[in-house]
């Protein structure tokens, strides 16, 4: 494991950019960024498409380790290039930014008010494809809906064991086991899912560290057990629908946890844009974000 990346996100300043829309999310993704479906047809015109605004938004001289402390990115983008260089070396070697890799293979259907994550039998051969290509970590969501205690454990049961299995290929695991902020339970919910976490953290071999990233809680504070427990190496925050205001708001108020923010990252930005106009509104939501992540 790179050392000097290991240092960095265990102490750097900034916030992780979550540059890992998949197949099902990235029509929206591109839609919010200004091109519609019709502009495009099949899969591999919508994955280049993403990549080409993944990589506007990368090699934009206001996105760089200065403020942006790791980026995660979706497989597609790890096999393609940037600039004649791998994504994530480039990530790494030309803007001072960690590299993370989302593994999940999406989302299995709803039980006992969850999503669990799809089986991934190629894990093993992705993690070790990852470490090839200099990526330092993952990231893999599950969903909790419902303060199920029975959903929640499974949830939260599953996230460890890949994230060992993880560890074990030698990337540090991004757990992400998200609360729909659309809950009705919530509150209750992140109750159940903070003490299946504190039981889980036991399960981390002596020495190594997880991370974790997580829904921004409704009580300020609320996992700062979390942020401060010996086998987590950072807690990260996801927007989740939040707008970037509100976001950005809450996650002020949670000492120790930095943004992990995706939508919330790329809102306002289009394809239309003029590079001075695209990089003025990246520049301005950068700041916003890592702000709220100092405190």
């Amino acid at each position: 494991m790179n050392q000097e990346q290991l240092e960095r996100v265990r102490h750097g300043e900034g916030f992780i950019a979550a540059l890992d829309q998949s197949g099902g999310s990235t029509p929206k993704a591109l839609r919010l960024y200004g091109i519609e479906e019709s502009e495009y047809s099949g899969d591999e015109q919508m994955f280049d498409l993403i990549h080409k605004m993944r990589s506007r938004m990368i090699t934009s001289p206001v996105f760089s380790g200065s403020r942006v402390l790791g980026a995660i990115l979706f497989e597609g983008t790890m096999d393609r290039d940037i600039e004649g260089l791998g994504s994530a070396e480039f990530l790494w070697a030309r803007k001072g930014v960690v590299p993370f890799l989302k593994v999940d293979k999406g989302l299995a259907d709803d039980a006992d008010g969850v999503q669990l994550m799809k089986a991934m039998p190629e894990l093993d051969a992705l993690v070790a494809r990852a470490v090839a290509k200099g990526v330092f970590g993952t990231k893999m969501r599950s969903v909790i809906k419902l303060a199920d205690a029975v959903g929640v454990e499974a949830v939260v049961a599953q996230q460890f064991s890949v994230g060992i299995q993880i560890l074990a290929g030698g990337l540090v695991p991004i757990i992400e086991p998200e609360v729909d902020i659309n809950s009705p339970e919530k509150q209750a919910a992140e109750v159940l899912l903070k003490a299946a976490i504190l039981r889980h953290l036991g399960s981390v071999p002596a020495g190594e560290q997880v991370m974790l990233k997580l829904t921004l809680p409704n009580v300020d504070n609320f996992y700062r057990e979390l942020v401060e427990h010996p086998s987590v190496m950072r807690v990260v925050a996801l927007s989740g629908g939040y707008t970037r205001d509100d976001a950005n708001a809450k996650l002020a108020r949670n000492h120790g946890m930095i943004a992990s923010f995706s939508r919330a990252l790329t809102e306002g930005l289009s394809d239309k844009q003029t590079d001075a106009e695209f990089n003025a509104i990246l520049d301005a939501a950068i700041e916003g974000i890592f702000q709220a992540s100092r405190t």
